[in-house]
């Protein structure tokens, strides 16, 4: 990395913050049976990761008018579209949306497959809407980034839509694999991640991860 270079992956917990309570409780067994808690948890940790996020956006200088004369500050340059993998990343949007107030929202119905004799699986994509992407800054949202394939799946549908300025990746848990195969796809492509997993199982699941996040937030699916 040169020196003016920005890192393209930033991990919350290598520094100390709030976060650490969040994820230590996202992956706890005794505080998930509690799924408002759980929720909670998901949102509270998106609204730190957007916080971290919003750092690293282009601004420009603006004024605003009080009740005795002018002030000096910043807004964002750029337009925010904030994008969900539908129903997981939900909670943990949502804690974007608090901090991301005025941006607009896309929306990804994106899961895995029938798992293969070998334990492979194809992402399969049946539902997508978003604004237009031409000028403005897309941040896509998931809670587990394990192989990477969905969210590399759902970013080139996303380019129907038009080029976004910047790209920013969210994930509560990732795994280094994941992040690879990210990295070599969207290589300008910045990723946020709450904490990174060394490892996946053999049915590609995050270890030791938190288990199934939807399913944790809303309920087990049939």
């Amino acid at each position: 990395m040169t020196p003016n270079q920005p890192p393209f992956l930033h991990i919350l917990t290598e520094q100390p913050s709030v976060a650490h309570h969040f994820i230590a409780q996202l992956r706890n067994v005794e505080v998930q049976g509690d799924r408002m808690r759980f929720r909670r948890n998901m949102e509270r940790l998106g609204e730190v990761m957007a916080y971290e996020v919003s750092k690293a956006l282009p601004y420009e200088a603006h004024q605003v008018t009080t009740p005795l004369g002018t002030a000096g500050t910043q807004r964002m340059r750029y337009p925010v579209v904030l994008t969900t993998v539908l129903r997981a990343a939900l909670p943990l949007y949502n804690g974007f949306l608090n901090v991301f107030e005025e941006a607009e929202s896309a929306f990804i119905g994106a899961y895995r497959g029938p798992h293969q004799a070998d334990e492979t699986f194809d992402v399969e994509m049946n539902y997508m809407t978003s604004p237009g992407l031409d000028g403005k800054i897309l941040i896509l949202i998931d809670p587990m980034l394990a192989t990477g394939k969905s969210m590399i799946k759902s970013y080139e549908a996303l380019l129907a839509y038009g080029t976004p300025v910047q790209t920013h990746i969210v994930a509560a848990i990732a795994s280094r694999p994941g992040v690879q195969y990210v990295q070599g796809h969207l290589p300008k492509c910045r990723i946020w991640a709450g904490a990174v997993d060394e490892t996946l199982n053999h049915k590609y699941y995050i270890v030791p991860g938190l288990g199934d996040a939807g399913d944790l937030a809303f309920g087990a699916k049939q």
